[in-house]
């Protein structure tokens, strides 16, 4: 008995969380799983900024959002699918719609660029997508990514020196935020080995006086080939 009044009084909890309007906002904004700051979540609800902070640690209390260090911003994203398909129902009983992220970098960066010494943008974000939809990838302890025997074979098969990855003083392997994307690419020690490899092989150039990338001709078909991604429009290398 005692363990049904648990259970219902965290249902009612987890209800009145996500009942209260303002997080019920802050919810339904990250439903297109990508990440936010509390700033843009207490513009989305309407409230300042010590009133955000407030709901935020309630839905985090709660099990609902989950917050992520990157730089000197905290991002927060939904905990996991089963959030998501609670939000879902209720978006349906109620006969709404979710809305929509859009995104406001320039669309030259946005589509690929460098973030320290690895891929970002869309071009980074759907590499790392990639790798972990074929088993590559999973994640590990803190944060961190495990690379599967699968995985290690058909990096290895690109070119791709793990070993010389592996021996740097640094996290080996890890999802980075992005900021135009608010979703993971691929950071560490791999993420630069990717990069490095991609930029010898003229699947990718940089702009000489900046951090954006293009796709080659080659690049592209490269990716499509080996890896089943359709980059964005070619340059000549």
């Amino acid at each position: 008995m005692d363990a049904e009044h648990a259970t219902d009084d965290a249902a009612a909890r987890i209800a009145a969380a996500i009942g209260e309007p303002a997080r019920s906002r802050m919810l339904y904004c990250l439903m297109d799983h990508r990440a936010r700051t509390s700033t843009e979540l207490a513009a989305v609800a309407g409230v300042g900024a010590p009133t955000a902070s407030a709901h935020l640690n309630r839905l985090r209390d709660e099990g609902l959002v989950r917050v992520q260090a990157q730089g000197k911003h905290r991002y927060y994203s939904l905990a996991g699918p089963g959030v998501a398909g609670v939000l879902e129902g209720l978006c349906v009983l109620a006969g709404a719609t979710i809305p929509r992220f859009v995104p406001r970098t320039p669309p030259r960066l946005r589509g690929a660029r460098t973030c320290y010494d690895h891929i970002a943008g869309s071009l980074g974000v759907q590499l790392n997508d990639r790798f972990r939809e074929l088993g590559w990838l999973s994640w590990g302890a803190d944060g961190a990514y495990a690379l599967s025997p699968e995985g290690a074979r058909a990096l290895g098969e690109l070119g791709i020196d793990l070993a010389a990855a592996r021996r740097l003083r640094r996290r080996f392997a890890f999802g980075c935020l992005d900021w135009s994307e608010r979703r993971a690419h691929l950071g560490g020690a791999l993420g630069a080995a990717v990069l490095g490899h991609m930029l010898r092989r003229k699947w990718v150039v940089q702009d000489l006086d900046g951090r954006a990338l293009s796709v080659t001709e080659l690049g592209r078909r490269q990716l499509r080939a080996r890896l089943g991604i359709e980059a964005g429009e070619p340059v000549e290398p």
